[in-house]
């Protein structure tokens, strides 16, 4: 796997003229962040030697490297999940490139179902922690490149970022929640006896990406900011029928105040 790592970004470093400081992943309905991207160059995951595609609605499925906020970045317009069927190093591939081409930074965001029931459809949440029932990225062979072994997960959402976010937030009149993420397999979505569940273990919302990629970064040494577009509930008397098209909506309307705390944010970092 790293020597495959290493001839991708070989690839991906000859095909761009700069060099990315932040690294961006967009999930579902949230690809409006690229727009904001002064695009210096494009690339096709099919086109990119060892890239996986992506096969989800709303996934576009691209490299955008360009300025965001005066930096340098790199975005992914389309993630890849575990249900899709590929592998958890697979998933990890796209943020082991982004290290190696010279990230400092990643942020995330993606589409989840809140079960806080503090929490309303279109809020915003700030992922402070998360709770993992994927299988662990880091499982098989190890490689001193990628970080320790055994890394500690006490701080994997970076607390400055965090605060930024949180000051950012207030400063342009947006209300923001902040909790735990559980991340599950899918693709299905959960049963009210799995809401009430998820609840119980301590998440505030639960959804089907973000935590493998945000782990491999964290043993990466790479501080992450991650948040998510509440789409729908799986709060008691509050579950509706949902659907991929429904979800998308919502966060296609919530995701401008999303992208003006990112992009704020982004132009802030040292």
């Amino acid at each position: 796997m790293l020597e495959t790592i290493k001839k991708t970004t070989e690839y991906i470093r000859s095909k761009i003229t700069s060099s990315p400081e932040v690294g961006i992943v967009l999930g579902t309905g949230l690809g409006g962040l690229a727009e904001e991207i002064r695009v210096d160059g494009e690339l096709s995951y099919r086109d990119i030697p060892g890239f996986p595609v992506s096969t989800v609605e709303g996934h576009d499925g691209k490299l955008i490297f360009g300025v965001l906020g005066g930096k340098q970045v790199m975005a992914m317009k389309g993630r890849f999940h575990y249900y899709e069927g590929y592998s958890m190093q697979q998933i990890i591939f796209p943020v082991r490139i982004m290290k190696f081409l010279g990230i400092r930074y990643l942020f995330l965001s993606n589409a989840s179902g809140g079960v806080n029931p503090d929490f309303e459809v279109g809020d915003l949440m700030i992922i402070s922690d998360h709770i993992n029932l994927l299988p662990n990225p880091l499982i098989g062979a190890h490689h001193p490149d990628f970080g320790p072994r055994f890394p500690d997960m006490g701080h994997a959402y970076s607390p400055d970022l965090i605060d930024l976010a949180e000051t950012i937030a207030g400063e342009k009149g947006f209300e923001v929640k902040k909790g735990v993420y559980a991340a599950t397999t899918g693709p299905t979505y959960e049963t009210p006896a799995e809401y009430k569940y998820f609840r119980a273990i301590g998440a505030d919302t639960v959804g089907m990406s973000t935590v493998p990629e945000v782990i491999a970064a964290h043993q990466m040494g790479i501080p992450c900011f991650a948040i998510s577009i509440i789409t729908d509930l799986g709060v008691p008397g509050k579950i509706v029928k949902i659907t991929h098209e429904a979800v998308q909506e919502v966060a296609g309307r919530a995701e401008k105040k999303m992208t003006l705390i990112m992009k704020t944010m982004i132009e802030r970092l040292s």
